[in-house]
């Protein structure tokens, strides 16, 4: 091997561990962000409205309990009975939709990661020095051919591993404020 291959060998292993930490951490991201649709997307302004008019009418129909007004009663009863019809089918739409997303990303995410797993598979991600990962060195160069030059060679899977660890503290640390 030429000098000339190892400096492109060793820019493009440089690159290659923070190309991979930002994908990790965009699908962290996005999954996050799907998590937080579906908790906050029950309440749109149409659901918000349905609720309103189907306790007004509940309200009413329980103000009209007279036998004069009993047949009003129960038509009140019966609107309001068709409202939730209308939020329960607004509601699973919702969930139709968030799940639709969640497969996308899940399907997304195993498709990269395979790729990726494919393309670093025998070749180093990044390298680190030797007394920084002591007794881990070798759990981390799985598959890479170890210790070069006093650095452990880092594979894919154990970056995957620590990349997605890493994203999901952000992820937390960054929604929990």
């Amino acid at each position: 091997m030429m000098e000339g291959d190892i400096a492109i060998e060793e820019h493009q292993r440089s690159l290659a561990a923070p190309f991979v930490f930002l994908i990790v951490l965009a699908f962290q991201f996005a999954s996050h962000w799907i998590d937080h649709l579906k908790k906050s997307g029950s309440e749109k302004e149409k659901e918000i409205k349905l609720r309103a008019e189907i306790k007004e009418l509940l309200k009413e129909a329980s103000s009209l309990s007279q036998p004069s007004t009993f047949a009003q009663g129960a038509k009140l009863k019966r609107q309001a009975a068709a409202k939730e019809k209308e939020l329960a089918k607004c509601q699973d739409l919702q969930d139709k939709d968030t799940t639709l997303y969640s497969n996308v990303l899940l399907f997304s995410k195993v498709l990269t990661y395979l790729i990726l797993l494919i393309w670093f598979w025998s070749s180093p991600v990044a390298s680190i020095s030797q007394q920084l990962v002591q007794p881990f060195g070798r759990l981390l160069s799985w598959r890479t051919g170890g210790v070069q030059n006093n650095n452990i060679m880092v594979g894919i899977i154990p970056w995957l591993a620590v990349s997605s660890r890493v994203s999901r503290f952000i992820c937390k640390f960054k929604y929990s404020k």
